[in-house]
């Protein structure tokens, strides 16, 4: 069974990006360009992996992350944070809210599918 991945970023060049590495790396790609549109894919595609940015229109990442953890979905799928933002503050909060690990951009391809097998068991 292929590992479903939601990328959830306002950037039409990191969604092309993560589609080319994780694609090529064996990952079922699905993406959204805001938070809104996240949450919605999010029922639709049920991934077993969730990667999104915090500085979006619509719905920021901690607005993705809480939905996801205590809106009506609930879920426990890993949430990956993919952002150029590093502060120990900003981690704090994602982790807070229920994100399972942060990435700061530019991102390294084999880290980051390294990171998705880990968090899903997936093997290529």
């Amino acid at each position: 069974m292929t590992t479903k991945v939601l990328a959830i970023d306002d950037s039409r060049t990191i969604r092309n990006l993560l589609r080319a590495s994780l694609e090529s790396a064996g990952f079922e790609f699905h993406a959204a360009c805001d938070g809104v549109e996240g949450v919605e894919r999010f029922a639709e595609v049920d991934p077993d992996v969730v990667i999104t940015d915090i500085n979006m229109p619509n719905m920021d990442g901690y607005g993705v992350i809480d939905t996801l953890r205590s809106g009506p979905h609930q879920t426990s799928v890993p949430i990956i944070v993919l952002t150029t933002e590093s502060s120990a503050e900003l981690k704090t909060r994602a982790r807070d809210a229920g994100a399972t690990g942060w990435i700061v951009k530019p991102f390294d391809d084999a880290s980051l599918v390294s990171v998705l097998r880990r968090l899903t068991g997936h093997v290529s």
